[in-house]
């Protein structure tokens, strides 16, 4: 696969039914767990695993709510800006969460994010923009970033219950993907190659750009690795220390570039 060197698309009707696809995973992982289960804390600041499902329901839902909303005049961000902008506004996604999850059965939230977005998602063309909190995005662009929503949290809930919450593989490909090139994006230059296999190939960070043979500076690993690390899950010195990320090369050491996103 070779490196990134134009914008990348994504097909909508595909990134539509990846968002469906793994927010039924996520339904079904909610499912078996018990009030117990629902109260125990996650990673994320203070959250319980139900204010984690509360939020999956409520990224899935905010398509429909922007859908309803009069359309911005112009283009304002693009996938990469959002990822860059997304930790400012963490202190209102999380007021909105609390309280969708205080509010709500669980179970019916994401029946109904589930049927909303398939009714509704479907029937707006992909350039559609829609007025997001980080400004106006094409609707194509945000569903790329529902994926990625859906596959990150879906991790938390797993490292939060123990478990598994399988990921679909078109909604994994695609939050590799914008978490690789949010990583360009922060760090452009060519003197690094980030491989993520089978998904992504990225250079990155200032210095001598490599054209042919093996990179002289080269990290490598795999996809929920990359995922963790790119959203501060897991730190550069304890990926290297077990294991699934290695790193060659005088100019390899990413840690100063990560995360990515908050």
């Amino acid at each position: 696969m070779p490196p990134r060197t134009r914008a990348r698309t994504y097909d909508p009707a595909k990134t539509r039914t990846a968002v469906i696809a793994q927010l039924r995973l996520v339904r079904k992982a909610a499912g078996e767990l018990d009030e117990t289960g629902l109260d125990a804390p996650t990673r994320l600041g203070g959250w319980t695993v139900r204010e984690l499902v509360a939020h999956l329901a409520m990224a899935v839902t905010s398509v429909v709510r922007l859908l309803e909303r009069p359309a911005p005049p112009a283009r304002e961000v693009t996938v990469a800006g959002w990822a860059a902008a997304l930790a400012a506004h963490a202190g209102p996604i999380a007021e909105e969460t609390r309280a969708l999850a205080a509010g709500e059965e669980l179970g019916e939230l994401l029946e109904r994010a589930e049927a909303r977005f398939a009714e509704t998602a479907s029937l707006a063309p992909g350039d559609r923009l829609l007025a997001t909190r980080v400004g106006a995005m094409r609707l194509e662009d945000y569903l790329v970033t529902r994926c990625v929503e859906l596959v990150v949290h879906a991790d938390d809930l797993t490292a939060a219950t123990g478990v598994p919450v399988r990921h679909d593989r078109q909604a994994l490909a695609t939050a590799v993907r914008v978490l690789a090139d949010a990583l360009a994006a922060k760090a452009p230059g060519g003197s690094v190659e980030l491989r993520i296999p089978p998904f992504a190939v990225v250079q990155c960070v200032e210095g001598p750009r490599h054209t042919r043979g093996t990179p002289p500076n080269v990290v490598e690993t795999d996809p929920l690795t990359w995922i963790r690390l790119a959203t501060g899950r897991l730190t550069w010195a304890d990926a290297l220390d077990s294991g699934p990320l290695t790193a060659s090369g005088d100019r390899a050491d990413l840690s100063a570039h990560l995360p990515v996103l908050g």
